[in-house]
């Protein structure tokens, strides 16, 4: 598909349907693709038509665990373009091509004053829905964006630029708050464990910093598409062990800093025993709770410090926005597969079951509209 086809879009709001498609979750593991109603609207609020939608890890975490009620449209990586907007709306207009965050925080209460924003109250309140309770609702062809976030969590695409290199915005800024947090200095060694989507983009931003790289994963495949982008000093895991190797190439020191971009608490103490004494170690895809098994006398004797990040951060919106737009990182070439909404169960599927060939996947209830 040209990226120049992406733009004849169809914006009369007189064409919006009453009902549509979505991907709604029931219950565990249980994502069904039902009819639905397209969203009303309030004053100062607009209706987006979903072209892509990232599948996010941290959706896949609510939908295998169950840690949110049902239903629920889940997605939060959107872009798409404006169809209807509200009486009050001044900042867009139907026919606009925009990428939405789900999440704006209060900038006032105590969270945001310490730049803490996940943790503020307003920020946990998704301002995107599809319909039943506000989660992002990307994986429906309509999305609801409430005021708060047209004001302040809507950009505007830039022509030349794609549906799909946009939607990449808001896992960019988790990725920048991660880099921050983690304070890397250049000349470090940073080991990044993990090379999926955004292992490879939190490797990137932390080369842009000028820290030294070395990437691992258990897939070689990934390590090449990294090598692609210039990360080219790569543990297989697979065939070695990632402690040792990264002792061999630091004088037996281990990594000035680790991050951990691979889910789940399996890999923590690999983490830990990476990092050289006085290290630090950034836990980036640990969104679920539970035991985690963690050597205390790393922390303590060995002065090691264990960081988390999570989600986005407003202070980092602009630079997210200009490092996407400006096409600083080519990140279609992420993208390795692309589903339409029909078979949002199939993508969900494989996004949760990741294979050596599978990198981010895509739901695209607006690819055929827009080709």
């Amino acid at each position: 598909m040209s990226i120049a086809g992406q733009y004849a879009v169809e914006t009369d709001p007189a064409s919006i349907p009453a009902n549509m498609l979505a991907a709604v979750y029931r219950g565990i593991n249980d994502v069904r693709l039902e009819t639905v109603p397209v969203p009303k609207i309030g004053a100062g609020e607009m209706l987006v038509r979903v072209h892509s939608c990232g599948v996010c890890g941290t959706d896949l975490k609510k939908i295998s665990t169950g840690s949110h009620s049902a239903p629920r449209i889940f997605g939060h990586e959107t872009s798409g373009v404006v169809v209807a907007v509200g009486e009050k709306v001044r900042k867009h207009k139907p026919g606009d091509r925009v990428v939405v965050f789900h999440h704006i925080p209060c900038r006032m209460c105590f969270y945001c004053r310490h730049k803490t924003f996940a943790q503020c109250d307003t920020y946990k309140k998704v301002g995107c829905t599809a319909g039943f309770e506000p989660s992002g609702g990307g994986f429906a062809e309509y999305v609801r964006v409430m005021d708060w976030v047209v004001e302040d969590g809507t950009v505007r695409i830039p022509d030349g630029i794609s549906f799909e290199q946009a939607c990449f915005v808001e896992p960019v800024n988790t990725c920048m708050k991660g880099i921050e947090v983690l304070r890397l200095e250049p000349g470090e060694t940073l080991l990044t464990i993990g090379q999926g989507p955004i292992g490879i983009m939190l490797s990137v931003l932390a080369k842009r910093v000028g820290a030294h790289l070395v990437t691992s994963d258990l897939y070689p495949e990934r390590l090449k598409i990294g090598a692609s982008f210039g990360l080219g000093r790569t543990i297989d895991a697979s065939r070695q062990n990632v402690i040792e190797r990264i002792r061999e190439l630091t004088e037996g020191r281990g990594a000035d800093a680790v991050i951990l971009a691979v889910g789940g608490n399996a890999l923590i103490r690999t983490a830990m025993d990476a990092a050289r004494p006085g290290g630090r170690v950034l836990l980036f895809a640990q969104t679920q709770h539970g035991e985690a098994v963690i050597d205390p006398a790393a922390v303590c004797v060995e002065e090691k410090t264990l960081l988390g990040s999570y989600s986005a951060s407003v202070d980092l919106q602009e630079d997210s926005v200009r490092f996407v737009m400006n096409r600083e990182m080519d990140l279609e070439r992420l993208v390795s597969h692309r589903f339409a909404l029909t078979r949002a169960t199939e993508a969900i599927d494989l996004a949760a079951h990741p294979q050596s060939s599978s990198m981010k996947v895509l739901i695209q209830p607006g690819a055929s509209w827009a080709s």
